[in-house]
């Protein structure tokens, strides 16, 4: 990482890089990251970018169209595939491989969009800060030679959420957000219908004001991660009685809310000891 550097020395470096390619495809989200890397990359290099969205199961729907809604507004052109993971047995087998086998499936497929598009070369949104949790898709990533140039360049997500509001990026504040196989404890089948519950349950939380708020999802309990300075909200008897009867009505037999609060990353505890 690059040292004694401003963000706007930081974010010509990042440019720099940006420009030494003549096109570039993106992995796109619509998460702060990518959505990032997408805008400026867009300012350089012009109708020489696309995004690409892979749409499945294990992705909100709720992200697919900010996706969607982020590259119409500024006139990027934006592929969508769908991607196949639930079809791959030792990834619904959920073990702490499951992110390097589903990006090893992935990052090909959209390799193979960009190239139909003319476009020999793939980026997508790691940060600094990816670094340093258990992120072994990152490792598929480097090995099909994905390019990362918010690592590169020496970004951390709070840099690129002030520079995002900087260039009046709506999602310079948005809650982070993973795919929804992350709410899952390793060892524990996924399967589409535990997916569909949990994207149910989450929509419920977002819907009544809790942005940043996950659902861990062990069978037939829900386990509620909010930020703790939400915990006197969710637990106010309008909106506790609100949040139980919506949780429940997405399948769960019982809710339950985690004293420590949403925290990222948090189902890789068991898995920080062995790696």
């Amino acid at each position: 990482m690059i040292t004694g550097e401003n963000l706007e020395e930081k974010k010509e470096r990042l440019v720099s890089i940006l420009k030494s390619y003549n096109s570039l495809a993106i992995a796109f989200s619509g998460g702060v990251d990518s959505s990032f890397l997408l805008a400026l990359a867009h300012q350089v290099l012009g109708k020489k970018v696309i995004a690409i969205t892979a749409v499945s199961p294990v992705h909100p729907a709720r992200e697919t169209e900010f996706a969607k809604s982020f590259a119409k507004k500024r006139n990027i052109k934006h592929k969508i595939i769908k991607s196949d993971e639930m079809d791959i047995a030792e990834f619904t087998a959920n073990t702490r491989n499951r992110c390097y086998i589903c990006k090893k499936n992935l990052f090909p497929r959209l390799l193979e969009c960009a190239v139909k598009s003319g476009i020999k070369d793939l980026a997508h949104g790691a940060n600094m800060d990816d670094l340093d949790d258990f992120r072994p898709g990152f490792m598929a990533a480097s090995e099909l030679k994905i390019a990362a140039p918010l690592i590169d360049a020496g970004f951390s997500k709070q840099q690129i959420r002030e520079l995002s509001k900087n260039m009046n990026l709506e999602t310079w504040n948005k809650p982070a957000m993973a795919c929804l196989a992350t709410r899952i404890p390793y060892e524990t089948a996924i399967t589409i219908e535990s997916l569909k519950m949990i994207e149910k349950a989450e929509n419920a939380l977002i819907d009544l004001g809790f942005d940043s708020c996950r659902v861990r999802h062990h069978g037939n309990l829900a386990r509620i991660e909010v930020l703790p300075k939400d915990f006197k909200k969710i637990l106010n008897r309008e909106n506790k009685e609100a949040v139980i009867k919506k949780i429940k009505e997405a399948g769960y037999l019982y809710v339950a809310m985690d004293l420590e609060g949403y925290i990222r990353g948090s189902m890789n505890r068991d898995l920080r000891f062995e790696i």
